[in-house]
């Protein structure tokens, strides 16, 4: 990727090297931290090096009666003006111009902006949310109404204890996964898979490893908005996922429907109360409808934060045959990887690239239970 503020811009911390270079080290690290668990290779899912981010935020910096998105700096506090960000995809790049252009034409629009945020889809939805500080009036609705159009996007302003949409806030992604196509509704205040068409790698991947599992029921920790739940379900015979986001559930239940899936029950709970509910140690009204003990788990998925697992979560999953574990943190991968390898065995390993011209890089394991 070739962008003119590479050393300068925080959001891009590895910008010494070539993507091929940057790639080679992050799978030497890796391979580092689980060659310990007898690990001996790892399958690379590569990213573009360029327009891969379906998201992004912007500072708005004023200068004078001007505006200009800004970053943060890499190697010292404070700001500074960009004038481009060729990571975000085209449906975002094309649009960033001619909104900055109208927000400086527009005192309503530029008067106490201070930041801007896209969320945009592979299919060219794009929601813009224009963050302020003060209060957004009838002028400002009538304004951002006109910029809808001109911009064929989605528009939505926040600002303290303030939140105007104008039309939806949301966009519906469309993604091609094991020659079939999911829907997904992603929402503005929700987590959402920064890079499309890695994230349809990684789902492919763990796709991969549930045909080898050849049915059962499935259980799945932080769910989301049901990203690989969704075309997982189709292989197993029915689903349990849980996620500690009321918002993430909301999305998940309804991209249930957009794929007309009906083997998925979506939890609100937290991984610990997962295991909690599973090893019959407390009750939980959200359960009351499901029967826990019709489930026959013959694989579970977990997709944590950048914190790992829990211990009781780790004992809890390392009764179950097949794990897929998918880690945005190498480090506590492996350092998870000490519990899960008393019992289990990593059959396969993969790292999925989401992030170029960072040093964060996901990680995939796919583990079966010893003899």
């Amino acid at each position: 990727m070739k962008c003119e503020h590479f050393g300068t811009c925080g959001s891009c911390s590895v910008y010494e090297l070539s993507y091929k270079e940057e790639l080679a080290e992050k799978k030497e690290r890796v391979l580092g931290l689980l060659s310990p668990f007898d690990v001996k290779d790892l399958e690379v899912f590569s990213a573009s090096d360029a327009n891969y981010r379906a998201r992004s935020e912007f500072k708005i910096w004023h200068e004078g009666d001007e505006a200009f998105y800004a970053m943060s700096k890499l190697t010292e506090k404070g700001a500074f003006n960009i004038v481009e960000c060729p990571k975000v995809i085209k449906p975002i790049e094309k649009r960033m111009q001619p909104l900055l252009d109208k927000i400086n034409g527009s005192e309503v629009l530029k008067h106490r902006l201070f930041a801007v945020e896209f969320l945009a889809t592979t299919t060219d939805e794009c929601l813009i949310t224009m963050i302020y500080h003060r209060k957004l009036e009838s002028d400002w609705e009538s304004e951002a109404k006109e910029l809808e159009k001109l911009l064929s996007a989605k528009i939505m302003g926040r600002s303290r204890k303030q939140k105007v949409v104008l039309s939806d806030e949301f966009v519906t992604e469309k993604l091609l996964i094991d020659v079939q196509e999911y829907l997904y509704r992603h929402y503005e205040s929700g987590f959402t898979q920064p890079n499309p068409v890695v994230n349809v790698q990684m789902i492919e991947w763990a796709i991969k490893q549930a045909k080898k599992v050849q049915g059962g029921d499935f259980l799945e920790s932080y769910c989301g908005l049901g990203n690989f739940t969704i075309p997982l379900s189709k292989y197993f015979t029915k689903v349990l996922a849980t996620e500690i986001s009321k918002r993430s559930i909301y999305a998940a239940k309804e991209n249930c429907e957009l794929n007309s899936i009906t083997n998925i029950e979506f939890i609100r709970l937290a991984s610990e109360e997962m295991t909690q509910a599973l090893n019959k140690e407390r009750e939980f009204t959200r359960l009351k409808d499901v029967d826990l003990d019709s489930y026959a788990f013959s694989t579970v998925l977990v997709d944590p934060p950048r914190a790992g697992l829990d211990i009781d979560t780790i004992k809890l999953i390392s009764n179950i045959e097949n794990i897929i574990y998918i880690s945005c943190n190498p480090e506590t991968l492996a350092r998870d990887l000490v519990g899960l390898t008393q019992t289990h065995k990593i059959m396969q390993s993969a790292i999925f690239d989401q992030f170029p011209h960072t040093h964060h890089i996901e990680s995939g394991v796919f583990l079966t239970k010893k003899n």
